[in-house]
């Protein structure tokens, strides 16, 4: 094959690996309309990377876990309700991305790439950075996983069982935003929550242990990362939608799985 063929693979199966574990908490929690506005502030984040000349996957990552945090903070005040908060700083970070981008005379982005994702253009550097991140994401999931689920069981009954709640919301965070700075180049930020949440949905009918929902997640994205990237090749078609496209087939045959054991709890 190719080489920018074998790039994009690689590329689009270390996003899987990252993506799979943290999209079974977004689901767990409920969490996936957070993930979305933290998505909207790719585009910022982009436009910041090339006014600063660095590497836009850096910028779009630190944006993100600004936000993240910004919602912490914010959220803590319940001056207005979480999801109307959401919904103002989701789509002010993304006018202010877009206002950005129109003062940059001199740099031309590509949009198109950036809102539905350019995985076959992964380049050597982008794959260190995908699979850098796809390995600090498994440590730390590993190293937290009790933890972790015992916040999105309960946080009050964690709180008092000793888990430190806060800084496990704001790993939590961190890993989210870097899931979302990596899988913006494979499927772009406007599909890039799918990437996250829909191997996880289809995962939660398979698995009967939260570790097993886990690992079929992570299965089921690089699943669909490979048949989707094959088939935007043969059929001439976008390959983000293509992945997002083939990791929904398979929730839609999850549908007819009996839903087995813990997994069920999320609903």
């Amino acid at each position: 094959m190719e080489d920018f063929i074998l790039r994009a693979l690689g590329g689009g199966i270390g996003a899987a690996l990252a993506a799979g574990p943290v999209g079974c908490f977004v689901v767990w929690r409920r969490m996936a309309y957070f993930g979305t506005a933290l998505a909207h502030a790719v585009l910022l984040g982009v436009a910041l990377g090339f006014l600063l000349d660095i590497e836009p996957i850096v910028a779009v990552f630190a944006i993100c876990l600004l936000l993240a945090v910004c919602l912490l903070l914010l959220e803590r005040q319940r001056v207005i309700s979480v999801d109307a908060l959401l919904g103002v700083l989701a789509h002010a970070v993304f006018a202010a991305g877009l206002v950005m981008v129109a003062f940059m005379e001199r740099v031309r982005v590509d949009l198109i790439g950036y809102l539905f994702g350019d995985i076959l253009s992964v380049g050597v550097v982008d794959l260190w950075l995908i699979f850098g991140t796809a390995a600090v994401v498994t440590a730390a999931l590993a190293w937290q996983w009790r933890n972790l689920l015992a916040v999105a069981l309960n946080q009050d009954l964690a709180a008092a069982e000793g888990v430190p709640v806060e800084r496990v919301r704001f790993l939590f965070l961190f890993l989210l935003a870097a899931v979302i700075a990596v899988g913006m180049k494979i499927v772009g930020m406007l599909l890039v929550v799918a990437l996250v949440i829909v191997p996880a949905a289809a995962a939660r009918r398979m698995a009967a242990t939260p570790e097993q929902m886990a690992v079929a997640s992570t299965a089921i994205g690089i699943a669909s990362v490979v048949a989707g990237l094959f088939a935007s090749l043969l059929w001439d078609i976008p390959a983000g939608p293509a992945i997002v496209l083939v990791a929904s087939g398979i929730f839609a045959a999850s549908l007819l799985v009996p839903v087995r054991g813990q997994s069920r709890r999320d609903g």
